[in-house]
Formats: structure tokens, C-alpha cells, sequence
């Protein structure tokens, strides 16, 4: 790596603290192979690849248990080869450690990166193994939903292991009680709201400790308001935080804390708490992304588990957005090191032959409750929630990226801050936009490192 991409990025991502916000593989002749009928790679050879994953958490065990199955079979269909797993928290790699590692060549052989702005960088510093002629030889490209986020000038730079979408989840029998449709309009949103909450609910549950959590529902108001071109051209300097139509998102993401549709302790909320909320009756409503599905269907969720529906956020009066767009995508994927042997490389192309293929893409679905990366043949025996949740993003009209994928590291912090401000009404929509163009600024000039 050069020094000027050395420069960049530690300037944008070294240096910072915590950002924001995570079917089949056909063979050559066009068929589906199956795990492990493909000879093994590499002979007797004694390789070891280092995996770095984030499923720690105990709500993702089966995407973790998917993961250790595949790689028990690369390993028995590889002789010799040897994975050694890490498990970290997914803030701290995205934010912390693999930045510093991609600053210094540290990184493992295999880890999870998160697609779009993270990867374009990391690209940037010849950090991430140019993967176009594994997929090429594999056959396996056109397999998948989107590879947008991990492609950079027309080359693959990672894998997508799963998609999401985001969106309302909402407690039908709530609804049912208080007479309530599905808000179709901003002003219906903002009636059942208040409804709602004259009902002793909350409106909508919300986690904001994380700033990230605090973002998803924003991110949607403002493509709603403004659209997600203008989000990408406040990135490139040729648009401005205080536009007006981009204040207007501000704005009515500050209606909804000043009316009071978050809950009050809502900054000091962990995580896991927005869930609860909406699956014990506490809260009416949750924006969040379907990484939450498994908890939201698992066995034990709790009364109301056989009463949360989807559907997507409302328009928007006078809005520039397309009002039928949802926010989705494949960001969340696994990266390899650009520094892997020739013999590493052969081994990583029997663990994506294993991992990207339909039968492993199955078990995302039906175990792991997470939007699967390739196109599926069979959809038998999902969830209804996940059913009524495909429902929706297939009708969506177009979807658009997280805005965490669109801006710098640096700025997403900024936004995160920005919106905490704001729930915590210590500051306005207008000082608040204010703040983010200087810091916009800062980010795009010489001096800020973009």
C-alpha cells in the first residue's frame, strides 16, 4: 500500500472512535453441487487460515453453528487444512479493530467486513483479495442478490453472507385494540402515535445508547424527505446538510421525540431492550432491520410473538424520495486478505464453493431468520413473520443503502452524535444540520483526509 492510501486510511479510520450502525451456487455446467462433493483441494498440504466472526451473541448461535458446519466440511474435504476461529463483538471489529489491522497488514486470513464505504476504503489500501476469478470460476456470481456493495470499479471484493432489510415492525393485537390500519401517510403515523400513546403505549420502542440504533429509522425519514441521491451528494460536497429539504428529515425525526413516541429513557436503553419492549406490549412499534427476526420468532420471545407484523414506513407529503423504496441490502460479509499464499487461496475457494451455495443459503433462512444473499429455489417453511417480511421487500419499489455506507467513518460518527442530540433535545434540527455541514466540510477537504 502506497502512502497516500496509508494517509487516508488512518485519517479516516484509525484515528476515530466508534462510527455508527451490520440461493444456489451453480458450478460451471450450471448445476448445483452439493457440500463436499467436490475433490479436495491442495492435496495433503498443511494450511491454516485464521476466521475472525462476530456471532458471539447468543440471539445469533445458529448463524454460528452454520458457519462451524461449513467449515468442518471444508476442513474434512481439505486434509491438512486447519481453521483457527475468533470471535469479537461486531462494533468493536467494524470500528476498531480491523481498522487499526487494515492500517498495518495485521488483518486474519477470513473476516467479516461490512460492505459499501468500510470496503470501498480498505480497497483502496490493497488490503481486501480481489475475488472476481474465484466467483468467475466457481459460477456463482449471478447466483447472488447483489454483490453492489462489495464491488469496486467493476471487481469483487467480498462476500455478502446474508441481506436485511428495515423497517416497522408492529403489535397487531395493540392495533387491533385500538382500532388501528397500517399507516399508509405521515399523518396517519403521527395519529396512530398519538393514539397510541393516550393508550398508556409507547409508540415506538428505541435503544439509542448506540447511536447506530438511533439512525435506522432517520436514514428512512430521510430518504423519504429528500431522497438518497441527495444523501450521496452531501457525501461528495455538492449538496448540503442545511438544505431544506434535508433539515425537513431533521425536523421530522424531532417531531416524533418531541411528542414524546420514544420512550423517555430511550438514550439510556440497551440494545436488547427495544425488542423486549415490543414483544412484552410495552411499546406499539420498533424500526429496526431483520438481524432482529430470530429474536423476534424465536420460541421463547414471549405473549405477543404471534402478533408482530412488517410493513414499510409511510410517505411522505411533498417528500422527493421514491415513497414506495425501503431501506435494504447485502452489507454484511466476509473479506479476504489480499496477503493469503497460493495455497491459502485455493482453500478459500473451497469455503466459499461451501458457504455460497443453496442448501447452506437455506439454513440462513430457516435457522438463522436472516434475509439470504443468493437466489433461493425453495421457500418452504419459513416463518410467517419472515414470510410477511419477504412480502414487503418484494414489493418495495426500489430499496436504498444504509447511510452508514454512503458516508465516512468520521461523518457517521457525527451523525450518530447529531441524532443522540437530538432525543436528547439539547439541540435543534437547525444546530444540528449546522454542525454536520462544518463538519462536512472538514471531512471532503485535503486537510480532513477524504
Amino acid at each position: 500500500m502506497g502512502k497516500k492510501g496509508l494517509r487516508a486510511l488512518l485519517a479516516l479510520g484509525l484515528l476515530l472512535g466508534p462510527a455508527g450502525c451490520f440461493g444456489g451456487g451453480a458450478g460451471e455446467n450450471g448445476n448445483q453441487p452439493e457440500q463436499g462433493d467436490e475433490p479436495a483441494i491442495g492435496g495433503t498440504t498443511h494450511v491454516n487460515l485464521t476466521i475472525r466472526h462476530t456471532q458471539i451473541k447468543q440471539s445469533v448461535k445458529a448463524r454460528l453453528k452454520i458457519l462451524q458446519d461449513v467449515l468442518d466440511e471444508t476442513e474434512r474435504t481439505n486434509p491438512g487444512l486447519k481453521f483457527q476461529l475468533e470471535g469479537i463483538d461486531e462494533i468493536i471489529n467494524r470500528d476498531q479493530k480491523l481498522k487499526a489491522e487494515m492500517a498495518t497488514g495485521s488483518t486474519p486470513d477470513i473476516f467479516e467486513v461490512f460492505g459499501g464505504s468500510d470496503l470501498r476504503l480498505y480497497v483502496k489500501a490493497q488490503r481486501l483479495l480481489d475475488l472476481t476469478p474465484i466467483i468467475e470460476e466457481l459460477g456463482i456470481g449471478q447466483q447472488f442478490q447483489s454483490l453492489e456493495e462489495f464491488t469496486v470499479d467493476g471487481r469483487v471484493y467480498g462476500l455478502p453472507f446474508g441481506g436485511y432489510s428495515e423497517a416497522v415492525y408492529y403489535n397487531k393485537r395493540i392495533f387491533r385494540e385500538l382500532g388501528l390500519a397500517v399507516p399508509a401517510t405521515w399523518e396517519q403515523l403521527m395519529e396512530a402515535c398519538e393514539r397510541i400513546r393516550q393508550a398508556g403505549y409507547s409508540p415506538f420502542a428505541l435503544s439509542a445508547k448506540d447511536p447506530w440504533l438511533a439512525g435506522m429509522m432517520w436514514n428512512t425519514i430521510m430518504d423519504r424527505h429528500a431522497g438518497t441521491d441527495k444523501l450521496r451528494a452531501i457525501a461528495s460536497g455538492t449538496a448540503k446538510w442545511t438544505d431544506p429539504d434535508v433539515l425537513a428529515g431533521f425536523k421530522a425525526y424531532a417531531e416524533i421525540v418531541d411528542k414524546g413516541y420514544f420512550p423517555a429513557d430511550a438514550l439510556s436503553q440497551e440494545e436488547k431492550q427495544q425488542a423486549k419492549d415490543l414483544l412484552t406490549g410495552k411499546a406499539a412499534m420498533l424500526f429496526t432491520g431483520t438481524w432482529d427476526l430470530a429474536g423476534l420468532t424465536d420460541d421463547n420471545a414471549g405473549p405477543f410473538k404471534n402478533d408482530i407484523g412488517y410493513f414499510s414506513f409511510p410517505s411522505v407529503t411533498g417528500g422527493k424520495g421514491d415513497p414506495g423504496a425501503l431501506n435494504a441490502g447485502y452489507s454484511n460479509g466476509f473479506g479476504f486478505s489480499s496477503s493469503l499464499s497460493e495455497d491459502q487461496r485455493q482453500m478459500v475457494k473451497s469455503f466459499i464453493r461451501n458457504y455460497f451455495n443453496e442448501q447452506v443459503q437455506k439454513r440462513i433462512l430457516l435457522e438463522d431468520k436472516t434475509l439470504p444473499s443468493m437466489k433461493l429455489s425453495d421457500y418452504a417453511g419459513i416463518d410467517p413473520l419472515i414470510s410477511e417480511v419477504l412480502q414487503v421487500v418484494g414489493n418495495a419499489s426500489r430499496s436504498f443503502p444504509a447511510f452508514d455506507s454512503i458516508f465516512s467513518p468520521r461523518m457517521n460518527a457525527e451523525i450518530g452524535i447529531g441524532l443522540q442530540e437530538l432525543i436528547g433535545q439539547v439541540k435543534t434540527p437547525e444546530q444540528v444540520t449546522k454542525s454536520l455541514q462544518q463538519q462536512q466540510e472538514s471531512d471532503i477537504s485535503p486537510a480532513g483526509g477524504s
